[in-house]
């Protein structure tokens, strides 16, 4: 409590619960010497009016903990040092304007107001205005959207295109009325003049920059057979550069069907537009030197490649010369070259004939060395026929001795079988009792007056039943 709240209790000889409570508690203390009692929210609502009415704005500085950008676009977050913590609240609009995006463990210097949650009690700080200590809040931003697209790969050297060699056609998106597009103008002018050169103007400063940049670009883009694009302007502070750090004009270029040269500023000052463009010229003048050879250059070239053309062909000619030369000398006189022939031919003549011979030779030795190992083939033929005859007698003989073997076998079994059928039991006396073909073998298979069959051993009988005997 501040020493003029401390001077008003005094004063009125109340405590602070009576003197600052609602208007409505003060009335009631005025009719009675007894204290009010006041409810929590009167209490929150006389500790914001103290916080607010006595400290008022403050800056602070401390480092961000426990960071949470709600999904109402709030920014809710706890400064803390060494040894204390406050939370803190960034409402939407005051976070809009920020330059960059807090994290935990950065360290920020706020403007703020020392504020009462009333429903919770809390009391807290309501920022309106945020900077990190150390690096400017441009520059943190910088490094953010650095760190972000690079991460992205907008700035992989492999998806850059290359610049044209002999540009016919270039677009240049800066301010019409800067120093940039008449240093770019000067050079182009002295060093080819046959560049045909479209101005896109645009606005390269203030808060209207970037969106004047972006329009500025597409219709840049949209140009008929243009083959290359510079987007600049002349050097400044970070602030006054600060349009070419637009993340949209970033992703235009990096996007770009036609190769960018970004020529912003001086050779010291980088910006965003810097690393997703095709190349970057240090100035706007080493642009246009970059985008257009000059033709003194390209004539000293020319003249260079000729000097080397004529020693390289002099040297080629003697070359042959020589070559020439030695050949000649090498040859003779094409008569004695065929007589040369000739011998070589009846030499080669000679020895196929000579070969030939051998080979028939020994082709026809050969043959005589087979047909003595061949033989007559008469004779080939008789030794055969009685080596047919002698097996076709082992054959009969073999056969015949297979037929009474089983001829034997086969009597011992019809033997075996003949003992065992039943018509050897009748011959012996017994006979065959049958009903339907069915033999009777118990008299409980039969009834009086059924029919039956009697196999005897000559001949046989019917006979029909009477009587049944020992039938269970």
């Amino acid at each position: 409590m501040s020493d003029v709240s401390n001077q008003a209790l005094r004063k009125t000889g109340m405590s602070a619960q009576l003197t600052f409570g609602a208007p409505e508690v003060q009335a009631a203390q005025e009719k009675s010497q007894e204290p009010a009692v006041l409810s929590i929210e009167q209490l929150n609502v006389y500790i914001k009016q103290l916080l607010e009415g006595q400290i008022g704005q403050v800056w602070v500085k401390g480092e961000i903990s426990n960071f949470k950008a709600h999904t109402s676009g709030h920014f809710y977050f706890s400064l803390k040092d060494s040894k204390s913590q406050i939370t803190a609240v960034m409402f939407r609009g005051s976070n809009a304007r920020l330059k960059f995006k807090p994290q935990d463990g950065m360290e920020v210097l706020v403007r703020a107001r020392v504020t009462v949650y009333e429903p919770r009690g809390n009391y807290q700080l309501m920022c309106d205005m945020m900077e990190p200590v150390g690096a400017g809040a441009l520059q943190k931003a910088f490094e953010q959207l650095k760190a972000k697209l690079k991460a992205e790969g907008l700035f992989d050297s492999a998806r850059k295109k290359p610049i044209p060699t002999f540009p016919r056609h270039i677009a240049i998106v800066t301010s019409p009325t800067g120093a940039a597009i008449r240093d770019i103008l000067n050079v182009l002018s002295r060093r080819a003049k046959s560049i045909q050169v479209t101005i896109v103007p645009t606005i390269v400063q203030g808060e209207a920059a970037a969106p004047s940049l972006r329009e500025a670009f597409k219709k840049a883009t949209a140009l008929p057979d243009v083959d290359a694009i510079i987007i600049g302007r002349g050097g400044g502070s970070i602030e006054d550069m600060w349009c070419f750090n637009d993340e949209a004009l970033a992703r235009l270029i990096a996007a770009s069907p036609l190769p960018v040269i970004s020529a912003v500023g001086h050779e010291i000052d980088f910006t965003i537009a810097d690393f997703v463009a095709d190349l970057r010229a240090p100035t706007p003048s080493a642009a246009a030197e970059l985008v257009a050879k000059s033709s003194g250059e390209l004539v000293n070239k020319v003249k260079s490649a000729e000097r080397l053309l004529y020693v390289s062909f002099e040297k080629r000619m003697k070359l042959l010369h020589h070559m020439i030369t030695g050949l000649s000398k090498r040859l003779v006189d094409p008569k004695r070259r065929l007589q040369d022939l000739q011998l070589r031919n009846d030499d080669l003549l000679t020895r196929l004939e000579l070969s030939m011979n051998r080979l028939v030779s020994v082709r026809q030795h050969r043959v005589e060395m087979l047909e003595h190992k061949l033989g007559s083939p008469q004779d080939l033929i008789e030794e055969r026929k009685k080596d047919l005859k002698f097996l076709q007698a082992r054959a009969e003989k073999s056969l015949m001795f297979s037929l009474e073997k089983k001829k034997a076998s086969m009597s011992r079994v019809m033997a075996v079988l003949d003992s065992l059928s039943p018509l050897k039991v009748v011959d012996r006396g017994y006979s065959i009792v049958t009903k339907n073909k069915e033999v009777i073998k118990s008299a409980s298979q039969v009834k009086k007056g059924d029919v039956l069959d009697i196999q005897l051993a000559e001949g046989s009988l019917t006979a029909v039943v009477e009587t049944t005997k020992g039938v269970k």
